[in-house]
């Protein structure tokens, strides 16, 4: 199978193309041929994905997996409550929260997230996922790029790669986090630069400050087209005289971008263009905003949607921190999959919820849960999700998954064969070797889908 950048999608030869178009309305068409991406191998039943990552590792025998019998054994050790963590831990540590049943299906969730707890029926709760390392930095690379190791692209990257951007105003692959800077998680390994996640800032509410040296404070819009239109003449020539080179290309279209973008993202990220109501419904918060924003883009057509929630690495007082965290996520969450069913949109957009792990049954310091990547939970909702349903289980503790094991590689799986992939043929060359997001495991989990 040919690669991205071995073909353009004519047949062509990018230096080929490069060679017959010339300039003015062929440079342009250049532009969105090069951004258009593989394009899918099947009928997609989702077209964007939006991905809540809860870094730190939630727990799940709190939020989502109901564990009646860590009241029946508090703070002993049985059988199969007894297996190793990072750190010593002392007996089971019931959770303080009751589990009540929500919407129509009667899905049992925590009165930690009320709000999220009337959307149940959207939801498909994966109560026996296994990871791949019980520390924070090897699992969340594990759980967005399938390795422990922080060279390959992650999941952002690879949908950008497979399905290219429906809008050449906005990068297809946007990250929104507090603060804004990039995440480790958002990287394009050896994919082309342009892949690589977008960093927004959702702190701030000034559209002009989410991005980073958006505005060029020294030339207005003709001289920034000029000054583009000159650098690129270069670029092109450069590249025509060496051949292909995809690091180069990938610059163009990142300077392209990047210049579109000035304009565009006034737009985009001005949630005060919203109703009153509508911004009320998803609350004043950063993580509020960036839901918020998420939609937006959404609609917009931006691939892939990273954001970023931290906080939830709660090895003590987890009574305290992790109402907290509860209570920053539970009312946008809800409002997110509300506002984009409401629009027709929940259809064709994944979202994901999850962390790189869970939390231990057995307490740490007193009051508080070790790293658990034995088993714990994450949901899906939309994109062909089959919703209202729990798949899977961890044993009588919470602490291993023993029914219906879905790894992070069968996760990935099954999100690529949603957006139209076969995983096995989703491939980049390099280095000699083709390589892919599921590496050389992954099952589609079939039962998930609706």
């Amino acid at each position: 199978m040919l690669s991205h950048i071995e073909q353009t999608p004519i047949g062509l030869s990018r230096r080929q193309l490069l060679g017959s178009l010339g300039a003015g309305f062929g440079t342009l068409a250049l532009a969105d041929l090069l951004q258009a991406g593989q394009g899918a191998q099947h009928a997609a039943k989702a077209r964007h994905v939006i991905f809540l990552f809860m870094a730190g590792g939630p727990s799940h025998v709190d939020l989502f997996d109901p564990k009646p019998m860590l009241k029946q054994f508090a703070g002993q050790r049985p059988a199969g409550a007894d297996l190793r963590t990072e750190r010593v831990t002392g007996g089971l540590l019931p959770a303080p929260w009751e589990f009540r049943p929500g919407g129509e299906s009667g899905l049992l969730i925590s009165d930690l997230l009320p709000h999220l707890r009337e959307c149940a029926d959207e939801l498909c709760l994966v109560r026996s996922m296994v990871g791949g390392n019980p520390n924070h930095a090897p699992a969340a690379n594990h759980l967005f790029s399938g390795r422990i190791d922080q060279i390959h692209p992650s999941l952002g990257a690879w949908v950008s790669y497979g399905l290219g951007t429906e809008n050449r105003n906005l990068p297809g692959f946007v990250s929104l986090s507090d603060g804004g800077t990039a995440s480790r998680y958002v990287r394009n390994g050896y994919l082309p630069g342009e892949h690589q996640g977008t960093p927004i800032n959702t702190a701030e509410q000034d559209p002009e400050k989410m991005v980073r040296y958006l505005r060029n404070g020294t030339l207005d819009r003709a001289r920034q087209e000029r000054q583009i239109e000159f650098i690129e003449r270069f670029n092109r020539r450069q590249l025509a005289a060496s051949g292909d080179d995809p690091a180069l290309e990938a610059r163009i279209r990142a300077m392209e971008t990047a210049f579109r973008m000035q304009f565009a993202a006034g737009d985009v990220f001005d949630i005060r263009s919203e109703t009153q109501a509508t911004q009320e419904e998803y609350g004043t918060g950063s993580f509020g905003r960036g839901c918020l924003i998420a939609r937006r883009l959404v609609e917009r057509g931006v691939r892939y949607i990273h954001i970023e929630h931290g906080g939830w690495d709660h090895h003590e007082n987890i009574d305290k921190s992790i109402t907290s965290s509860c209570r920053q996520i539970d009312q946008p969450i809800a409002a997110l999959l509300r506002d984009l069913k409401r629009r027709g949109l929940l259809d064709e957009t994944l979202v994901v919820w999850g962390g790189e792990f869970g939390r231990t049954p057995v307490s740490e310091s007193g009051n508080g849960r070790d790293h658990n990547h034995y088993g714990f939970t994450m949901w899906l909702a939309g994109g062909g999700i089959k919703g209202g349903m729990a798949h899977g289980a961890t044993d009588d503790f919470g602490f291993r998954a023993v029914e219906n094991r879905v790894s992070v590689h069968d996760l990935h799986a099954t999100l690529l064969h949603l957006l139209g992939f076969n995983h096995e043929h989703l491939t980049y060359r390099y280095s000699g070797r083709d390589f892919r997001l599921t590496d050389v495991h992954g099952e589609v989990v079939q039962e998930l889908l609706a």
